[in-house]
């Protein structure tokens, strides 16, 4: 079995793939700054106090946990592939699954770049979860395509049908705007991400969708219609993220719509480098 790691800002995303497909797939916050937010997070029987940020043993006792639960020998894992956009937790995870699983993990990033049918034009300065995604979606369409990557934040990363990565966009992803609004300024308060059906707020609430929610429509669909008219219109569009069903309105735009593109591409990273 594969298992890929997909660690970004909010959540680290473990992936069990077999030849059935994926599996499991589990979801943790990444870095706990309070302690007791483990235990809420994590709707487990872990001790909080013990689950320290960045802490190997709290990596280590969700797994085993969910291994457990999810009946499947830690055994039968023959490969383990990282992608990690947070430094300060890359270690963690590669001491967690070496001690864990008794093999060394990849870790992607520039050393494995030459094994993959990519042109990455500065691949210290790109992010593996962008790489990860440029990589499903050569492999998957062979086209031009860009991948509208709904995380923490918004990526557009574009790469062409002979596998070169053009260039890549980046706005503060919905839940990180809203949040925003809500640490700095008194009055805000949090809301949740739902389209409204006007852009004439009435209430703090409504007024919030509308200017964030909407207006990243309004966004969305510019920097899909640009890419696209500099590709001279030969461009699909493809989405993946957590917060790809907040704006349903803009599944039309979009020729697939795939959850674990991001773990789909760590796979095919991890075919070419095992």
């Amino acid at each position: 079995m594969f298992l890929a790691v997909d660690a970004g800002n909010s959540d680290t995303v473990f992936g069990l793939y077999d030849e059935q497909g994926w599996r499991n797939l589990w979801r943790t916050r990444s870095l706990l700054e309070d302690p007791m937010m483990a235990y809420a997070a994590d709707f487990s029987s872990l001790d909080p106090l013990s689950a320290d940020l960045g802490s190997v043993d709290r990596y280590e006792r969700l797994l085993r946990l969910w291994f457990l639960e999810a009946d499947v020998p830690l055994g039968v894992v023959d490969s383990i592939v990282i992608s990690s956009v947070v430094p300060e937790l890359t270690p963690t995870l590669r001491t967690t699954i070496t001690r864990l699983f008794d093999r060394e993990p990849v870790v992607i990033g520039p050393a494995v770049y030459p094994a993959l049918p990519l042109q990455i034009l500065r691949p210290y300065a790109i992010g593996t979860d962008l790489v990860a995604n440029a990589m499903a979606a050569f492999v998957s369409y062979r086209k031009n395509c860009v991948v509208v990557d709904f995380g923490t934040a918004m990526t557009f990363t574009t790469v062409s049908a002979e596998g070169k990565i053009l260039g890549v966009a980046i706005a503060p992803g919905l839940k990180t705007a809203v949040r925003s609004l809500f640490a700095n300024t008194a009055q805000l308060p949090e809301v949740p991400l739902i389209l409204p059906e006007s852009a004439l707020g009435t209430s703090t609430a409504h007024a919030i969708q509308a200017g964030v929610v909407l207006g990243y429509e309004g966004l969305i669909r510019t920097l899909i219609e640009r890419t696209r008219a500099e590709l001279d219109g030969d461009c699909i569009a493809i989405a993946t993220g957590g917060l790809v069903s907040a704006i349903p309105t803009l599944h039309g735009e979009f020729a697939d719509i795939r959850p674990t593109l991001t773990l789909d591409g760590i796979r095919e990273i991890g075919l070419r480098v095992y």
